[in-house]
């Protein structure tokens, strides 16, 4: 269920970025299948959804195996409210797709989201296409069956090729198999499990160093200390400044764990701007 859905049951509804049939409408339907789908143009459109009470939700890609992080979600982090309350993993089978009669010698653009045509540079290369950047998967897709452009072919899923009336003309287009995009489930409410020892957490959160020397080294020291597991650390600047970084971190641990507290502690010492954007449970795909 899709784009229609009641305003007064806004706690069965979850915003994605992306056009109907995009990995993120698929993540939705394998996480939240009864739910109403809402798609937005962007990110930030997708949060705010969340933030005005519109959505429950908002489920939003932040890195994938072959291609790396997604950097946008980054910039908006910082901007945000909104808790992580959820982590789901998705298999990502790009389909090239094309027009009723296309043939692969007669491609000369392909078309789809950076992500994708990073996850499918080396196969666009073998078939000497030049690649075009464009807002979303599906979005290419729609586009290309809205236009019928001559020699374009697009990335996208095989649930987009079916939405738009197209053709798969190569499946697994993506170069390595086992391609998979992590996405993270957006809150306005914290939804904080609560602690058990022997369960596996994930916590989330972001701080900025203090300008002064080894400051991420004495910040990050006490994760070392307590034993606790650093499955990401992301930099990015900010206000465009150069001294000015944040960092974004994902640890195995639960807050209210005391190695945890213990770790937090030190952190403050030698950081400012912590907020812990959520525990959640570790993806039954990290075991």
């Amino acid at each position: 269920m899709s784009d229609s859905y009641n305003i007064l049951n806004v706690d069965q509804v979850v915003a994605y970025q992306g056009e109907p049939g995009a990995y993120s409408h698929l993540a939705c339907k394998h996480c939240f299948p009864d739910w109403h789908m809402i798609h937005c143009a962007s990110f930030t459109q997708a949060l705010k959804k969340v933030e005005e009470g519109v959505a429950h939700y908002a489920m939003i890609p932040v890195e994938n195996s072959t291609a790396g992080r997604v950097e946008e979600i980054y910039r908006e982090l910082k901007g945000t409210e909104l808790y992580v309350v959820k982590e789901h993993f998705e298999p990502v089978n790009h389909c090239l797709i094309g027009t009723s009669g296309l043939s692969l010698d007669a491609i000369e653009r392909i078309g789809s989201h950076p992500q994708a045509l990073a996850q499918c540079s080396n196969n666009i290369q073998l078939l000497n296409a030049t690649p075009v950047a464009m807002y979303d998967t599906a979005g290419a897709a729609k586009l290309l069956a809205q236009s019928q452009e001559q020699g374009l072919a697009v990335i996208s899923s095989s649930l987009a090729a079916e939405l738009y009336g197209l053709t798969i003309l190569k499946e697994h287009f993506n170069d390595v198999a086992g391609n998979t995009t992590r996405f993270l489930v957006f809150s306005k409410q914290q939804k904080m499990p609560v602690y058990e020892e022997g369960q596996r957490y994930i916590t989330s959160f972001m701080f900025k160093v203090r300008n002064i020397p080894a400051a991420l080294y004495k910040a990050m020291g006490g994760f070392a200390t307590y034993g606790i597991n650093m499955l990401k650390l992301e930099s990015y600047m900010l206000d465009g400044q150069f001294t000015a970084t944040q960092f974004y971190v994902d640890v195995e641990a639960h807050f209210q764990s005391p190695s945890m507290q213990a770790a937090l502690e030190e952190l403050r010492f030698f950081s400012e701007d912590l907020r812990i954007l959520g525990t959640y449970y570790a993806d039954s795909y990290r075991i």
